[in-house]
């Protein structure tokens, strides 16, 4: 008797009846590999564009031409270079930014930002503010506390983050020389919907999490940063887009390496640059570009977010939303079940669906769905779907 054959994954159900041609035998295993891929919902690391995944593949051993793999290419070569320009452009296009903003590429992470902020720009006399909205926003204003210039602004602790703060509760310390704030926070799934009013006072912003990811005034910010491992790129590099003014009169007497105006003067290139990383940013740059830009992207998270929200909230209670409404983060959807035995099996089960990295923070327990750019529809909808069963089974 036959063996029953096994149940397609969700992967592999897509290329299976999508209009694709056919691929040769010579591509055989290629497809295997793609069948086998999970829709990613972690928060980083994240999920990328296949269509990116695919050409850098293609291109790996011989990039354009020169005998070489990208990671094997000097950071000074002029393909390389042309690499970065293009990224920088497409960037600051996606963003509608003009000549008075530069774009840099930094290693570190973003926590390392969260240092170099205050040491470039706070003193005593001129404290940075921080809207303390979660555990990333904490750990930038632990930083600058660490140095003395660190004050608080607002804070949604006393509420367990589950929002930010509204304009009417920031407190901007008369002498700040900036307010800092984190516009999505990844571990309690709240996200800022309204750009803050600061009354001169430069805005600072971490992006990390929503970055290119919905249409947004980038001009008033003066100092916008992010990790690029979640909407834009693999980890290993961060972005950095500010004011030229700001960049450029950073404290002669920082280390060099801890002084934005040496990654200015240098274009991002005073020590070897993480090539690969800014390489992969430049492809998923163009992808946003070339799907319509950031009103696509913005329309596409919408919904997305819109479908696990709506299955949250007809579960009656069965699913139990983290973020208040007016909060809620169209990157990171975060949840609870009744229990957290039943969170286990969630999580088991979801991935027996080719459903991975659904697993809530360890600090706030439950589930989190990260749906970033990168995530297709059609890993929402199987999500969607999975949730509906597994609240009728329980």
């Amino acid at each position: 008797m036959e063996a029953d054959k096994p149940v397609p994954s969700p992967a592999r159900r897509a290329i299976e009846e999508s209009d694709a041609p056919e691929f040769t035998p010579l591509f055989e295993e290629v497809i295997v590999v793609e069948a086998n891929r999970v829709y990613n919902f972690n928060p980083g690391p994240a999920m990328q564009p296949l269509e990116v995944l695919k050409e850098a593949q293609a291109e790996f051993l011989n990039f354009q031409n020169t005998g070489e793999s990208i990671l094997e290419i000097s950071h000074r070569a002029k393909e390389f270079e042309a690499v970065l320009e293009k990224a920088k452009a497409d960037i600051k296009d996606l963003m509608g930014l003009g000549e008075d903003y530069d774009v840099l590429f930094l290693q570190g992470g973003a926590s390392t930002q969260f240092a170099m902020i205050p040491m470039n720009f706070a003193s005593p006399d001129r404290v940075g503010s921080y809207a303390v909205s979660g555990s990333f926003a904490k750990k930038a204003y632990e930083e600058a506390e660490i140095l003395g210039v660190g004050h608080l602004a607002a804070s949604t602790k006393e509420d367990g983050f589950r929002r930010v703060p509204w304009q009417e509760e920031l407190k901007i310390a008369p002498n700040a020389a900036y307010l800092h704030i984190c516009c999505n926070n990844t571990i309690y799934g709240t996200e800022y919907h309204y750009t803050p009013q600061t009354n001169g006072v430069p805005l600072f912003a971490d992006m990390s999490s929503d970055m290119l990811s919905r249409p947004w005034d980038f001009s008033s910010y003066d100092f916008i940063y992010a990790g690029v491992q979640k909407n834009l790129g693999p980890a290993g590099v961060v972005l950095n887009i500010a004011k030229k003014e700001l960049l450029a009169n950073t404290p002669a007497e920082l280390p060099t390496m801890l002084r934005y105006s040496t990654f200015q003067k240098n274009d991002s290139l005073y020590n070897t640059p993480p090539v690969f990383a800014i390489y992969i940013v430049g492809k998923v740059a163009r992808w946003i570009k070339e799907r319509g830009g950031l009103a696509a992207m913005g329309e596409a998270n919408a919904k997305k977010a819109a479908l696990l929200y709506d299955a949250i909230d007809s579960s009656d209670g069965f699913y139990r939303g983290h973020a208040d409404k007016g909060s809620r983060s169209r990157m990171n959807v975060t949840f609870r079940l009744p229990t957290e035995e039943l969170e286990k099996a969630f999580v088991a089960e979801a991935k027996e669906h080719s459903l991975g990295g659904v697993k809530g923070h360890r600090s706030v327990g439950g589930m989190r769905a990260s749906i970033y750019n990168a995530m297709p529809l059609a890993g929402v909808e199987a999500l969607a779907a999975f949730m509906a069963e597994f609240r009728k089974k329980h």
